[in-house]
């Protein structure tokens, strides 16, 4: 299987790359502060993701899982204190906080099905 063929994987870039779109419009303070690292935490997932597959040994893989699924939890966390700032409406953190979400179920069930 192809790294590009991973469903986490793919989940994981939309989220990266929906949330690259929104960072993009804030002001300067925003995007310094609460922005890049947003970003930063989203665009961790997906890298996470390709970094263990690009690795030899299976449990280094299963690490980096772990590790974007960390990353994962980190982007829902900063999306919570973007709406709670007013700076993200409460329906496009709904939206976001649910891609994720479901992108942890996915990649939950990668993890189950490479197995060991």
């Amino acid at each position: 299987m192809n790294l590009s063929e991973l469903r986490s994987y793919n989940l994981a870039n939309d989220i990266g790359d929906e949330i690259w779109d929104i960072v993009d419009s804030w002001d300067y303070f925003k995007k310094e502060t609460l922005g890049k690292q947003l970003v930063r935490s989203a665009d961790s997932i997906s890298a996470n993701i390709a970094e263990g597959y690009g690795r030899f040994h299976y449990k280094e893989n299963k690490n980096f899982l772990y590790y974007s699924r960390g990353s994962a939890y980190e982007t829902l966390d900063s999306i919570l204190k973007a709406r709670r700032r007013k700076i993200i409406s409460d329906v496009k953190s709904d939206i976001l906080s649910e891609k994720i979400e479901s992108f942890i179920i996915s990649l939950n069930a990668y993890m189950k099905a490479i197995g060991k």
